[in-house]
């Protein structure tokens, strides 16, 4: 069951993506994006350029699925996260839309179990996972009324272009033979090759008559650590690589005095502390869960950043 999506966020990295992948699946997609930017949406996806909540709402007229795909920078997270997160349920909620939602791991907090799963509780260490947690719990209260959504939880993203921990620490000196790895390299950590958790995306929304009116869904994506990944890295590029440790003493130095290295700090734990997502209900709701083998991943990801 297709139909029509608004992407929230539609030049953003995941939304870029998604919209790609709804129309390669014969969804009418049409874009939300602020002024200025309807040139960059992906051929072929409707482009509307606005700024107010009322916008939003008049942008998602007769469109069966939203999907939030809006993520504030990182030091704007205590400003914005939550005014564009009531913004995308006001949208969805007003068009009698099922809203789609990419839920995250900072939830569960440092006392989270190695497997994660859709009945782990929720004990946010951050005040950003603490956002996350008013978010979805936002999002049921909406259910409760009468809109119904689905959340789709992932660990971080890798692959489909830049803008993660992956490109942005982890293979940022790839060419002068260097690697820079965040944690113990025998810690599992979870990640999510976007062209995957996009083509997941739209597979639960095709789905949405089936399920519930508030569904949580876990995407295992790749939970390996990080030796396992560095191990794919160096097999995709041929070489050898000098693996460092991320220095955090100095983050938290730095960030004494600027904001990025705060929020930075502040997910420290998620290296440390071992953590996969269970994928085990999303199988059984969809059956063939989208997944390229990590080795291939790893590679496609570098070449996208031109590394590979």
């Amino acid at each position: 069951m297709s139909g029509r999506i608004l992407v929230l966020g539609a030049v953003g990295r995941l939304g870029y993506a998604a919209s790609e992948a709804f129309l390669n699946a014969d969804w009418k997609v049409r874009g939300l994006v602020r002024p200025g930017r309807g040139g960059a949406v992906p051929y072929g996806v409707e482009a509307v350029e606005a700024v107010t909540r009322d916008e939003a709402i008049a942008a998602g007229r007769d469109c069966d699925v939203v999907l939030n795909a809006l993520n504030p920078v990182i030091t704007q997270w205590q400003k914005n996260a939550m005014s564009l997160a009531y913004g995308a349920i006001a949208t969805a909620e007003a068009n009698g839309a099922t809203l789609l939602f990419p839920g995250s791991v900072w939830n569960f907090g440092r006392r989270m179990p190695e497997m994660i799963d859709e009945n782990t509780p929720m004990d946010a260490a951050s005040y950003k996972g603490r956002l996350r947690i008013q978010m979805e719990q936002r999002i049921r209260e909406a259910c409760e009324r009468g809109m119904r959504a689905i959340i789709v939880r992932a660990g971080d993203f890798y692959g489909g272009g830049r803008g993660s921990w992956f490109d942005l620490v982890i293979a940022r000196e790839l060419p002068r033979g260097r690697l820079t790895y965040p944690g113990p390299l025998n810690v599992a950590h979870a990640w999510a090759y976007l062209p995957d958790f996009v083509q997941a995306l739209v597979k639960v929304a095709e789905r949405r008559a089936a399920f519930g009116a508030f569904e949580t869904f876990g995407f295992a994506g790749h939970g390996v650590t990080g030796q396992e990944f560095i191990t794919a890295i160096e097999a995709a590029t041929g070489k050898e690589l000098n693996v460092r440790r991320m220095r955090w003493w100095l983050i938290k130095t730095f960030g004494q005095l600027m904001p990025i290295g705060r929020e930075l700090a502040e997910l420290e734990y998620l290296w440390r502390v071992p953590h996969r997502i269970s994928g085990d209900k999303l199988r059984a709701a969809i059956d063939n869960v989208p997944y390229t083998p990590l080795p291939r991943a790893v590679a496609a990801a570098l070449k996208d950043l031109r590394l590979g």
